[in-house]
């Protein structure tokens, strides 16, 4: 169960996967930062949903932002919960939107419920399960965006890489949904290209952002995979993208096939977990 002191002192809450942590933002009361494991996993604003702490969430959340017409409600499926930003901002800035999100930690579900309520006239339903599993039951063509952001500690699933999950993710999608993919890679880089290489296998038009030290391996760090039956609005994507605090890139067509390099798309069979990061990366102890 949940131990706590004060309202805006941090909080420990032993979870099914470990141990996480809410951490305050000194100087404001409604800030918060959920840590798992002592890993870094989302921050939010509960006064203001809309403002967006970490780049890679920012990122979604341009894709969120050019799913439909500005304000236009969306139907979403959040695959990993966290501290439930994404949908918050979804809230915020398309009122009316259907949310649901999947979250295999039971106990992460109840801290968060607890210690970072959302708005009761939000459309967001929680659902404990995991994320394939609940993707798989999913009516086909129901979403207009599915993103997919799980980690177990600070990896990837092997069960949600391959081109058989992403397909599941393409069949729940309206004809012009989109879906979105949060992974980490640095280095080699042979797990992202892999990773590209699964969605463009399942979808037509596909992008990449990232910020330009991630996408050539000097750094490890985050990269939103998007993609779509329809042509994405990729000039939109980078202006914003450029515009962000940390300015990242998108690579699309011919340049993100040479960033694939011939990489084959994953499967089940030969799917593996996301890398883990070296020490010091997303606050773990170098």
């Amino acid at each position: 169960m949940g131990r706590s002191r004060k309202a805006h002192e941090p909080v420990t809450w032993e979870i099914d996967s470990g141990v996480a942590e809410l951490l305050p933002d000194p100087d404001v009361p409604d800030e918060w930062t959920l840590c798992v494991n002592g890993t870094p996993q989302s921050h939010v604003d509960l006064a203001d949903p809309a403002r967006i702490e970490f780049e890679y969430v920012r990122r979604l959340a341009h894709v969120a932002d050019l799913v439909a017409p500005a304000g236009a409600p969306v139907r979403a499926l959040h695959l990993g919960g966290g501290a439930l930003t994404l949908p918050r901002y979804v809230a915020a800035t398309r009122p009316d939107s259907a949310q649901q999100v999947v979250e295999i930690d039971a106990a992460l579900i109840d801290l968060v419920r607890t210690r970072l309520p959302v708005d009761r006239s939000w459309r967001i339903r929680i659902r404990q399960g995991d994320a394939r599993a609940e993707l798989a039951t999913a009516e086909v063509g129901s979403f207009d965006l599915i993103v997919t952001d799980v980690f177990v500690g600070a990896r990837t699933p092997a069960h949600l890489t391959s081109v058989e999950f992403v397909s599941l993710a393409a069949d729940a999608l309206r004809p012009a949904g989109v879906y979105a993919a949060n992974i980490t890679d640095g280095t080699s880089l042979a797990f992202a290209r892999a990773q590209v290489a699964t969605v463009c296998a399942v979808f037509p038009h596909v992008c990449v952002l990232a910020e330009p030290a991630v996408f050539r391996g000097r750094r490890f760090g985050n990269f939103i995979l998007v993609g779509s039956r329809v042509e994405l609005p990729v000039a939109d994507l980078t202006r914003r993208t450029a515009g962000d605090p940390f300015p990242g890139r998108i690579e699309h067509g011919e340049s993100l096939t040479r960033f694939t390099g011939g990489t084959r798309p994953v499967t089940d069979e030969t799917a593996t977990m996301s890398p883990s990061p070296p020490r010091g990366t997303f606050g773990l102890p170098a």
